[in-house]
């Protein structure tokens, strides 16, 4: 019935939302199909039925119920539609948890998490930036942790990262290989890799560090819409790095809206939505997909007691080549 009532919901059929949600190597018509389906699967609790599947399957031995409960934390926002790179890193480690018959016991932000009490889970995968206070909270009761974000900390739990301050670089350095020299910043300025990545960049190759040309912003599309502007009118500048591709999102808007002369734009994540825009997104693949899954894998063998120690999995940025730069 589940099935039938995702259908209902995206216009396709039941065989079409079958092969997405329970094959995860099924390749769908097209990206923006498959998120329909998971979006409408996240609306009514979706959970795969292991042993309906294995009956299909000619297997009349039934499988167990799922073995692990995990939580969800949102660390740095209130919403994963505050972020397109948090949704799609979240799609991900949610098909390794079906995939390994576990399910999502509970989504909250960090905030709602100092507001109840701490819910029953096997483990807690953190999205995003979190505070030490947030994890010490979680400490009292597990070890079983795991973070996901484009930053290393220094805290003692279990890491999945692509660094952001590498990232950034690798991104700067494109943009003066091609002989840029005036090159602005948008995006989050506290205790941000990515701010760091771009600053020293610029330090190492002599390069004036102007703060005019720096926006600190939230990280979104609008944020980013409201500083281009604001650069754009005080001009001067041949190149822009975004923090992140939301933010490029509305820079891109903001040349749309206010035509000047070609200005070289270039950000990080590689989020869908960079293949889809008008001029195609030049930006910094942070892998996503192999980020999510490894989470859940390093988590659930935590659960095991298949290690003690403090682990950290740094995946490498790689820099994707497109219209904008």
């Amino acid at each position: 019935m589940s099935l039938k009532k995702i259908a209902e919901m995206t216009g396709v059929s039941v065989s079409t939302v079958s092969r997405v949600l329970n094959n995860k190597e099924y390749n769908c018509a097209s990206p923006e199909l498959k998120n329909r389906i998971w979006e409408a699967a996240e609306k009514i609790h979706y959970v795969p039925n292991e042993n309906a599947r294995s009956l299909q399957r000619g297997n009349r031995r039934l499988l167990p119920a799922p073995r692990r409960r995990l939580a969800i934390i949102l660390g740095r926002f209130d919403s994963l539609k505050k972020d397109p790179f948090f949704s799609e890193l979240f799609r991900s480690v949610e098909q390794e948890i079906f995939a390994n018959e576990c399910i999502i016991s509970a989504f909250l932000t960090a905030a709602e998490l100092y507001r109840k009490e701490l819910p029953s889970a096997d483990g807690f995968i953190i999205f995003g930036r979190s505070s030490e206070s947030l994890l010490k909270h979680i400490q009292k009761t597990t070890k079983n942790i795991i973070a996901i974000d484009r930053n290393p900390t220094a805290f003692e739990i279990d890491e999945v990262v692509c660094d952001g301050k590498e990232a950034a670089v690798l991104a700067m350095e494109y943009l003066i290989s091609k002989g840029h020299e005036k090159i602005g910043y948008i995006g989050d300025c506290s205790y941000e890799a990515r701010y760091v990545g771009y600053c020293d960049s610029l330090i190492r190759h002599k390069l004036p560090l102007d703060y005019s040309a720096i926006r600190p912003t939230d990280q979104t599309s609008r944020s980013g819409y409201e500083a281009m502007k604001e650069l754009l009118a005080q001009g001067g500048l041949s190149a822009v790095l975004c923090a992140n591709d939301a933010t490029a999102l509305g820079v891109i808007q903001a040349f749309q809206d206010c035509p000047t002369p070609p200005i070289d734009l270039i950000s990080i994540d590689n989020i869908q939505a960079a293949e889809e825009v008008s001029p195609l997104l030049t930006t910094v693949n942070i892998p996503k997909e192999d980020m999510g899954k490894m989470a859940v894998k390093i988590l659930l063998d935590r659960i095991g007691h298949g290690h003690t120690e403090t682990m950290r999995i740094v995946f490498p940025p790689r820099l994707v080549r497109r219209e904008s730069c």
